[in-house]
């Protein structure tokens, strides 16, 4: 077997730690194009909501960014080697050697057939690590860091996951799982001895370089490094990065030695490389930095489950800073020095938690697993991908699935959205609504105009306002208030703006009584009009989350004008206030907007 040695000093790396400072979050970026990625699943099981939940994250950032007029490179993709798939395949076909047909099939589960395309997930990529694209990247990073040294031969024994498709020593050996003893090897094998010093300097160089931050501090634990210790750090084991052939010959042959087979986690975490175009090098063997940026590299965000953080926090990092640093002193075969182009680390590692049914673990033993594709068919696909981000884009701690709870959150959005909706496209509302002038200066109250006039207008006591002062002033605020939160990747907090917001139109929207006889047929236009700009940017918002009730609002709003342009809510035009209250008048005075069913 073969393991990828960690450095136990600063020294090894040559001399002298380096501070990798990392871009908080998702700062806009014009040199490079926006790069998300999820996990790639493992195809040998039916899809569950855990695989929908990461698809859903990713995809509510890339479509944000993609609004806010960013170039998006979107990852997901299949992770097809490894002994499960091996045994799974030769139980399938009743015959061995079979593998690639049997991953053929499974990965359209996730693909085309089933989840992605389903979902409604913008993945611009959907990789496997079957594509001879990435075994050839495989291939490119084994040789780079057995050259320098970084991969060496020892022994190795442990206690072997078929389930995790990793080994456990005995002290870490802390649940039952279908196990296997291998004997002691002496064959390509290594051992990680110690994390690198700098893979602790990147985490501490940043907040934002695992989120949410409680996983920062675990990942830190791991490392043995504080804030108050930078130069603290822990024992880690080296870990083994290669196989038997003769357990496992499903993958990526090791390159010097074909009786080893690549370890399929070192294989699955080169594809977000691969997936973006790895090597990028030049004729003279170096990294073209230009090509590098243009692919979308560095991830901006990682989605992954808490439980594979330990694999993408610690040892991809430690396999880039192993790229990146000089040959291993001490290193029996070394490359001879070159120029080097750094590959900078992910920028932001967003883990999150898991879902239950019913407050328990899911288990097909127990029977609760949730099935994502029937939720979809029986509650929509903006209905499911809604209850996902509602309920679990805050990341931080499990969460629980329940029909009762989906239900709830389905009639929050159909009341709030739909209904306000409906209320607003009324032609009843619509033959009532008359307004002072023609002419905004004139039809508008001077409270209204000052809106328009600052963009950080206070609110005012209600008894001296105009009744739809407030609605304006939060409807202008919403997209800043939005940004904020989906830049540090927050998406539940994102949704619960808008949702606050269509709330308080609604009450608003009662409170005023458009459809009432008694009030003034002035009110009634301006409340219409409100209310329309409210759906409007409402909508623009949502189009991340439930892309096709929001793009049905945005399309019937429109109706054909092209005055409704979701683009320039997230991304608005640079307009004085005077034409940016011309601008509103326009889109809604006089125009009819038919009612269509959004859910």
């Amino acid at each position: 077997m073969l393991s990828l040695r960690f450095l136990r000093s600063a020294r090894c790396l040559g001399q002298q730690t380096r501070a990798y400072t990392v871009t908080p979050f998702l700062q806009n970026s014009a040199s490079k194009p926006f790069y998300v990625t999820t996990p790639i699943f493992y195809p040998n099981a039916a899809p569950h909501i855990g695989h929908l939940y990461s698809l859903v994250a990713a995809d509510v950032l890339a479509r944000y960014q993609a609004l806010r007029g960013r170039d998006v490179r979107f990852l997901a993709g299949t992770d097809e080697h490894g002994m499960k798939l091996q045994k799974a395949a030769q139980k399938h076909f009743g015959e061995p050697g079979r593998e690639r047909e049997f991953c053929d099939l499974l990965s359209l589960r996730f693909k085309a057939r089933d989840l992605a395309e389903k979902a409604n997930i913008s993945n611009t990529y959907f990789v496997r690590t079957t594509a001879d694209a990435h075994h050839r990247a495989v291939e490119d990073v084994w040789n780079r860091l057995y050259e320098k040294g970084y991969i060496y031969k020892s022994q190795y024994s442990g206690w072997y996951s078929v389930t995790d498709e990793c080994f456990y020593t005995d002290a870490k050996l802390a649940r039952r799982l279908p196990l296997i003893r291998p004997k002691i090897q002496t064959s390509n094998m290594c051992l990680l001895k110690q994390v690198l010093p700098l893979n602790a300097s990147h985490v501490l160089a940043s907040q934002n370089s695992i989120y949410p931050p409680q996983y920062r501090s675990q990942v830190l634990g791991w490392l043995g490094a504080d804030a108050a210790d930078p130069n603290a750090i822990a024992d880690l084991e080296d870990i083994s990065i290669s196989r038997p052939a003769s357990r496992l010959s499903w993958g990526v042959p090791v390159p010097q030695d074909p009786t080893q087979t690549v370890y399929v986690w070192f294989d699955a975490l080169l594809i977000y490389l691969s997936g973006a175009g790895y090597p990028w090098r030049t004729p003279s063997g170096v990294i073209d930095a230009a090509k590098m940026h243009a692919s979308g590299w560095p991830a901006d965000v990682q989605v992954v489950g808490k439980d594979i953080l330990r694999f993408h926090a610690l040892y991809l990092p430690a396999i880039l800073l192993a790229l990146n640093a000089a040959p291993y002193a001490g290193a029996e075969v070394q490359a001879p020095p070159v120029a080097m182009q750094e590959i900078p680390l992910p920028r932001t590692l967003l883990a999150h938690a898991h879902w239950t049914a019913s407050g328990r673990k899911m288990s097909k033993s127990v029977g609760n697993v949730v099935d994502p594709l029937a939720e979809m068919e029986r509650w929509g696909v903006d209905g499911v991908r809604f209850y996902l981000m509602r309920i679990g884009g805050r990341w931080r701690g499990d969460v629980d699935w329940s029909t009762e709870q989906l239900e709830k959150h389905h009639k929050e959005l159909s009341g709030q959205l739909g209904n306000y909706f409906l209320r607003m496209a009324s032609p009843r509302i619509a033959a009532r609504a008359v307004p002072l002038s023609q002419n905004a200066h004139e039809a508008l109250s001077t409270d209204l105009h000052q809106l328009f006039k600052s963009p950080d207008a206070p609110p005012l006591p209600a008894a001296d306002t105009d009744p739809n002062y407030e609605q304006l002033r939060l409807v202008r605020a919403l997209p800043a208030r939005v940004a904020a939160h989906m830049e540090t990747c927050e998406v539940g907090a994102a949704l619960a703006e808008i949702i606050e917001l269509l709330k308080h139109a609604n009450k608003s929207v009662s409170e005023i009584e458009p459809w009432a006889r008694t009030t003034p047929p002035a009110l009634v236009h301006t409340t219409r009009i409100v209310g329309l700009e409210t759906l409007r940017v409402a909508g623009a918002c949502l189009l991340p989350f439930i892309p096709e009730a929001a793009a049905r609002l945005l399309a019937s709003l429109d109706g054909g004008t092209g005055l409704v342009r979701s683009s320039e809510v997230l991304a608005p035009a640079q307009r004085t206030g005077p034409e940016d209250m011309e601008a509103f008048w326009q889109r809604w005075n006089g125009r009819e907007v038919e009612g269509v069913k959004l859910f």
